[in-house]
């Protein structure tokens, strides 16, 4: 019923960046919350940057000052601009949804496929 579809991973040298995006798209009331998590090999996926569909954000100490997330509510999309990216980032980007579809009343967490991002040094 929904579809999370990000994009934008790639490869990129040591201070350099990418920009990630995220369309939700199916059978959408309405979007709460929407954010990117990361998970490295051997590591625990984990939160990177929140965003409501007010505008407020939240982001794990190890990317403030160099990530920036964001969101167009007319587009259902959220964005997450890397700058200054260090070799400790790469891993698979997640974004993830908390959405109500129609005909329910209540929230839900959807989840992307995940896009690699790697940063060499």
């Amino acid at each position: 019923q929904v579809q999370l579809v990000e994009s934008g991973g790639g490869l990129v040298q040591a201070g350099g960046s990418l920009r990630l995006s995220c369309a939700a798209s199916g059978s959408i009331f309405t979007i709460n919350a929407m954010g990117w998590h990361r998970q490295a090999p051997g590591k625990q996926r984990e939160l990177v940057a929140a965003i409501t569909n007010g505008g407020s954000t939240n982001y794990a100490d190890s990317v403030k000052g160099r990530f920036t997330i964001s969101r167009d509510n007319a587009k259902n999309t959220v964005y997450l601009q890397m700058n200054s990216l260090k070799p400790e980032d790469t891993a698979v980007y997640y974004c993830n949804a908390r959405i109500v579809t129609w005909g329910t009343s209540q929230w839900r967490d959807y989840w992307g496929q995940g896009t690699q991002v790697t940063v060499s040094s």
